[in-house]
């Protein structure tokens, strides 16, 4: 197991970038970095045993959207703040990275969302998300209009501001800003969140992973975009249909100590009250 060996992917940001070269340094040949601005995850080393991400929650989606179906588990690493995806903090980051070389750590899974958007009869996007992907408005233009079907039956029309579509893992994200529920990752769910919807009865939804959702932009604005883990948008059309559901691949992440979702909710959400 001698030439095992740990990738590293670094925000570029200049507080991280100091951090890895200390690392880069101390590790020697047992790292690798990578450089996610290549096009495709192919070329990345066999005897990877997992990534680690230095630079917080928004690089963590980069790199778990840039390894597309490969099998490598993910390590975020916050520099201030502990993230809900970063979740290793800097002082513990030698501790940790000795932990993954022994072994001695967790594997979690977390669903993603498979995103197909199709436009007159041909397929223009389609994409693993951890966190969501969210329908809105470029402008303040009139309400959008998104109809949904769950499993091929029509739910419902949203008329709101937009619509997100989450996993668990984003259920603390911008769906939770919009008033969605909180869902701990292993509750096998997606969730569905009008984003300031017209109607009040229009509340989140809650529904299993196992259902495929379509929606349709018929009656929506033309400013309409759709955007995916909170980083790439793409304009859309009001003919465009998006097809939505669980992935065949989830991402795993290595974690460090049981139990610890609880603290890191507590700790992001800023709850207080009763024994800490």
């Amino acid at each position: 197991m001698g030439n095992q060996r740990v990738g590293i992917v670094i925000k570029n940001e200049v507080y991280a970038q100091k951090k890895a070269r200390k690392l880069i340094q101390k590790l020697g040949d047992k790292c690798v970095v990578i450089d996610t601005q290549e096009k495709t995850a192919s070329h990345l080393p066999e005897n990877l045993i997992c990534i680690i991400v230095l630079g917080g929650d928004g690089t963590f989606l980069s790199v778990a959207r840039f390894i597309e179906d490969k099998k490598i588990p993910l390590m975020g690493v916050k520099f201030g703040e502990v993230g809900f995806l970063a979740e290793t903090t800097e002082e513990n980051l030698h501790e940790a990275i000795e932990a993954v070389f022994r072994g001695d750590y967790i594997i979690r899974e977390r669903a993603r969302l498979n995103i197909k958007v199709m436009r007159k009869g041909e397929q223009i996007i389609y994409v693993n998300v951890l966190n969501d992907a969210v329908i809105n408005k470029a402008a303040l233009s009139r309400l959008a209009s998104c109809a949904v079907y769950l499993d091929d039956t029509y739910l419902t029309t949203y008329r709101a501001d937009g619509l997100i579509v989450a996993t668990p893992t984003g259920s603390t994200a911008y769906s939770l800003a919009a008033g969605g529920p909180v869902v701990h990752p292993e509750v096998p769910s997606i969730i569905l969140t009008p984003i300031c919807p017209f109607t009040l009865t229009n509340r989140p939804l809650i529904i299993p992973d196992t259902t495929r959702v379509e929606i349709r932009l018929e009656g929506s604005p033309e400013d309409m975009i759709l955007t995916l883990d909170g980083q790439e948008g793409f304009e859309m059309d009001p003919r465009d249909k998006i097809f939505i559901k669980k992935s065949r691949n989830a991402v795993k992440m290595i974690s460090l100590e049981d139990q610890s979702y609880f603290k890191v909710l507590k700790t992001r959400l800023k709850w207080s009250g009763g024994r800490s």
